[in-house]
């Protein structure tokens, strides 16, 4: 038996599914061929999920890049209108309605254009709500 191309070494003594050969005669012939076409598929199946997570990774970049310009706006929309003049203490929970001089100057009342009536002095820009960590809402 000793030129006849098989196993010379000592035989498996462990479990037959961790043995590194066929332990049955009915066990199909592993074939290089076999292994080569299960590592190519291996191969495929890891770098079509690794694509998948790196184009979601990509995508909520985009939405956090989104939602930073977002929140860049609305400080700069906040700090804008907090430089706005306005002739009574800034409350939290209090609206304001934001007017337009002639001259293009800005300043805020605490009344509205309803309740100026037909003498409405300026033109009325928006109504805003002063929140308590001291964003601006606008009010519809």
């Amino acid at each position: 038996m000793s030129g006849d191309g098989k196993y010379r070494g000592p035989n498996h003594q462990g479990p037959d599914r961790s043995a590194p050969y066929p332990v049955s005669r009915l066990a199909p012939a592993v074939q290089l061929v076999d292994l080569a076409r299960e590592i190519a598929r291996a191969d495929e199946v890891v770098a079509a999920r690794s694509n998948a997570e790196l184009r979601l990774i990509a995508e909520q970049i985009r939405q956090l890049q989104e939602r930073a310009r977002q929140v860049l706006e609305e400080a700069q929309r906040d700090q804008d209108l907090h430089r706005v003049p306005c002739g009574v203490r800034r409350v939290p929970g209090r609206i304001y309605h934001l007017y337009r001089r002639e001259d293009g100057s800005r300043y805020f009342s605490l009344l509205s254009p309803a309740e100026w009536g037909r003498a409405l002095p300026h033109e009325h820009l928006g109504a805003y709500r002063l929140e308590a960590d001291m964003r601006w809402s606008q009010v519809d």
